[in-house]
């Protein structure tokens, strides 16, 4: 598998993924969302946010490749968030439709990386301003790592509230390649 097949893999897992958390999450009243439950960022609805104000950190950071991804455009566009833990939406409806938008752009600029766009040293400052200059595709991927490691989070919550996402794995969409 290449380089860019894998970032189309991870997307689609990302989507599919987060399909299966907002469906558990709005099968629970939104007082149950909102309860402090002591995790990284507090609530369901709170680690969700934090998912979201990741993913948006990181695409505007990608939006500033000299590929110029058209498809980052609508990032390019979002205020940037002030803080890791900001609530981008205080209820799970719209932070589902604001995340459905996000994860089809997600989509659309994986599928539109070319694989020697990969190589590039990408410069950018983090939340704290501190200036780093790093490979594009490990950067890549540590944004589906990230996402990966908080929606653990999220489907332990929800778990715990009672919401039962189902399965999980990454190995549910990685194609099977059993000769027919």
């Amino acid at each position: 598998m290449s380089r860019t097949d894998h970032i189309c893999l991870m997307a689609k897992y990302n989507e599919w993924m987060n399909a299966k958390l907002y469906e558990a999450a709005m099968r629970l009243p939104d007082e149950e969302l909102a309860v402090d439950r002591k995790a990284f960022f507090g609530s369901i609805l709170g680690t969700l946010n934090h998912l979201v104000v990741g993913d948006t950190i990181w695409l505007q950071r990608f939006a500033t490749h000299p590929a110029n991804y058209p498809a980052l455009e609508p990032v390019r566009n979002l205020p940037a968030p002030a803080s890791l833990d900001q609530l981008l939406h205080t209820d799970i409806r719209s932070l589902a439709k604001h995340r459905s938008s996000l994860d089809r752009v997600i989509m659309e600029w994986a599928h539109s990386i070319a694989e020697h766009e990969l190589d590039h040293v990408l410069r950018y400052a983090n939340t704290r301003g501190v200036v780093a200059e790093r490979n594009f595709f490990s950067l890549v991927m540590h944004f589906f790592n990230h996402q990966t490691h908080h929606r653990g989070q999220a489907t332990t919550l929800l778990s715990q509230a009672g919401a039962d996402v189902g399965v999980t794995d990454l190995l549910a969409v990685i194609p099977n390649e059993a000769a027919a």
